[in-house]
């Protein structure tokens, strides 16, 4: 393929030259080859496809086909009344004549408070029913959804929420794979329609921070990718059972943990969980939200000593007298600013007031000298990265509150957010360059109008004309 009229790092007119996966030609004129496809940029800025340093596939392709029971969309019971009743009304019954399960995700307690059985039951009664927190930490079901899983004849699983009298009450925490274990066996979602709007976006690369990747999930993954209907790069973080993927467009991410402040594990199991990572030459991934979970990670990592491709994903809370520990252990933090946006007002109302200055920062790790990614958490968060770099930019909820001012950061700076190289998030960027990998995304516009929108707090949507990503098989 030959791009004509490009912008590149502020030099106009240029054209590219695409062979097989790669930029072989970068020049102000180019002659074009025989049998060469031509394609006109029209003055639109070429940058380095974008890369999700953080998300979850299947959970999004999921989600795709479920209710959406929380903010914007479902703002109040009646609205969640309204969203499950048209739910139940177009769900099938199954070959076997059981009622199929309704699935809902994106719950918030600013819907309709803390749900359990009882709650739901009011919603539906007769469909097994279970919802989950947008946190992605809890599931709720109502009594037939307990009853298909047999919560009520007794379970000694952790995380199962019981009342007084021993009776389970719906809620379920970091129960995912044993929950999916109880469900009703199914193929893993098609990831086809994810892939295609994600390209859209000029997304080309993709990291998969989900805790539980396995060798089936593995598999999955790689056949998405030999099929087509994965077009992305992709790394895969997962259990330290994760084997080592052998494709070329599919790489192992690393180990990832979750630390949930209402379970914190043992100090000295997880120091020892890193350091058997390192000592396999893997990095580590921990999820960490909140202040505390931040503070014990750091502690972790530190008493196992450093690696490449440690990182923190979220940093949710990062104060102060957090950031000499990251710095210490050479630490990525993996951010999402979008939740500013998405979830900004939600925040102002429950987060402790001395943390508020502190919530997924930009500037303060940037000055700190620590490495920042971006990514979507998708389906947990919106997963697109140019919403994304706007919030990172004006740092403005859906009312118009601006939360941590000082953490605002330029349009160049949240934009390599997403362009620095999948193995290691806020390193140096990556660059539209003779022998780079050629996936590639193009804007409608200069990039000096572009960077115009998103410093004047315009929508980012405005941006982006498309996502051209070259293969070497196409």
């Amino acid at each position: 393929m030959l791009i004509r009229g490009a912008e590149i790092a502020g030099a106009h007119a240029c054209d590219v030259r695409v062979e097989g996966e790669r930029i072989a030609q970068i020049a102000a004129a180019l002659p074009r080859v025989d049998g060469e496809l031509e394609f006109d940029a029209c003055g639109g800025a070429l940058l380095p496809g974008l890369h999700d340093h953080h998300i979850h596939l299947f959970a999004l392709a999921a989600a795709e086909r479920s209710v959406a029971c929380g903010p914007p969309g479902v703002c109040d019971a009646n609205a969640l009344a309204r969203a499950l009743a048209n739910a139940n009304a177009n769900a099938n019954a199954s070959a076997s004549g059981r009622r199929e399960w309704i699935r809902g995700v994106g719950y918030h307690e600013s819907v309709a408070g803390e749900l359990e059985r009882t709650q739901l039951d009011a919603f539906i009664r007769e469909r097994p029913l279970r919802i989950q927190h947008r946190s992605g930490a809890l599931w709720m079901l109502n009594s037939a959804g307990i009853d298909r899983l047999g919560l009520d004849r007794g379970s000694d699983a952790r995380g199962v929420e019981r009342d007084d009298h021993g009776r389970a009450t719906g809620r379920l925490y970091r129960l995912d794979d044993w929950l999916r274990e109880r469900l009703d066996a199914s193929d893993p979602p098609d990831l086809d329609a994810v892939s295609r709007r994600l390209a859209e976006s000029g997304v080309t690369g993709l990291t998969d921070a989900t805790a539980s990747n396995d060798a089936e999930a593995l598999r999955a993954l790689v056949a998405a990718v030999d099929s087509g209907a994965l077009r992305q790069r992709i790394r895969v973080m997962g259990r330290a059972t994760l084997p080592d993927p052998d494709h070329p467009r599919v790489a192992h991410g690393g180990l990832k943990l979750l630390l949930d402040e209402r379970d914190l594990p043992e100090f000295d199991a997880l120091a020892a969980a890193i350091a058997t990572a390192h000592r396999s030459d893997r990095g580590v991934a921990i999820h960490c939200v909140t202040r505390a979970e931040l503070v014990l990670a750091c502690a972790a990592f530190e008493a196992a000593g450093p690696a490449a491709g440690d990182r923190i994903e979220h940093a949710g809370v990062a104060p102060p007298d957090t950031l000499p520990a990251l710095r210490q252990c050479r630490l990525s933090v993996v951010t999402q600013p979008h939740f500013l946006a998405e979830r900004g007002d939600a925040y102002l109302r429950d987060v402790e007031p001395r943390d508020l200055p502190w919530l997924y920062r930009g500037r303060g790790f940037l000055e700190a000298g620590i490495p920042l990614g971006g990514g979507s958490d998708a389906p947990f968060g919106a997963a697109d990265p140019w919403a994304a770099m706007q919030a990172a930019v004006d740092r403005r909820s859906r009312s118009g509150a601006v939360i941590g001012p000082r953490e605002r950061l330029s349009p160049e700076e949240a934009l390599a957010l997403f362009t620095t190289r999948p193995e290691a998030p806020g390193g140096p960027a990556r660059c539209v360059e003779v022998g780079a990998i050629a996936d590639l995304c193009l804007l409608d516009r200069p990039w000096s109008a572009a960077r115009d929108d998103l410093a004047g707090a315009r929508v980012a949507l405005t941006l982006r004309a498309g996502c051209v990503i070259f293969r070497s098989e196409t």
